[in-house]
């Protein structure tokens, strides 16, 4: 019996030791790589749509986001990016039509509608500046979203910051810690482990 409580207390302190590096390793992860205020263009990182093809909380809210730095000045142009990664609708042309309503023209925002991922959310907006010669971004995502999103970010050479989107006010604080536990948790894997070989991604 003494063994078996023995092995619940090293369990419970290896459980605690993961918890508490995976939250300061989560919070050490940088922000930004430049100190420009001013950028060529925002980056919306996707999330899925309604069933209803409707913007979901998480997406709203990022897309909201985006607007007021929009309008604020941060950035002359918006991309919008996330394909049709967990039902039929393109998260970017969501988001797209959202930003428009909210008075950002049409002629602004780009709509990247391939990405299936987050790495492929800064693979291909990367393109699109390539394309139009921008050289900086701020990527805007929900809070728990963006250290991933860092780690991501950098793999590139292009200056950037991240920046917040406020949380759903539908969203219980259960909900909101669970994100960022399970975000701080993947995190910590991709600090000890890295990431996979893919080819969306520079090395």
């Amino acid at each position: 019996m003494r063994g078996f409580q023995r092995l619940l207390v090293v369990l419970f302190a290896l459980f605690a030791i993961t918890i508490v590096a995976a939250a300061v390793l989560y919070r050490d992860i940088p922000k930004s790589n430049t100190d420009l205020t001013h950028f060529d263009t925002l980056i919306v990182l996707g999330n899925p749509a309604n069933a209803d093809g409707t913007a979901s909380p998480e997406q709203r809210e990022r897309t909201m986001e985006g607007v007021r730095e929009f309008k604020a000045g941060v950035a002359s142009h918006l991309i919008m990016t996330g394909g049709a990664a967990h039902n039929q609708f393109v998260e970017a042309r969501v988001m797209r039509d959202l930003a428009v309503a909210q008075g950002v023209p049409a002629e602004d925002v780009v709509v990247e509608g391939e990405a299936q991922n987050t790495i492929q959310n800064i693979y291909y907006s990367e393109r699109i500046m390539e394309a139009q010669h921008w050289t900086s971004a701020e990527v805007i995502s929900s809070a728990s979203h963006l250290p991933r999103a860092a780690l991501i970010l950098e793999h590139y050479s292009f200056r950037w910051r991240t920046r917040a989107a406020p949380w759903p006010p539908e969203y219980s604080a259960v909900q909101r810690v669970s994100r960022f536990c399970v975000e701080a948790e993947y995190c910590l894997r991709l600090r000890v482990l890295g990431f996979p070989t893919s080819p969306y991604l520079p090395r």
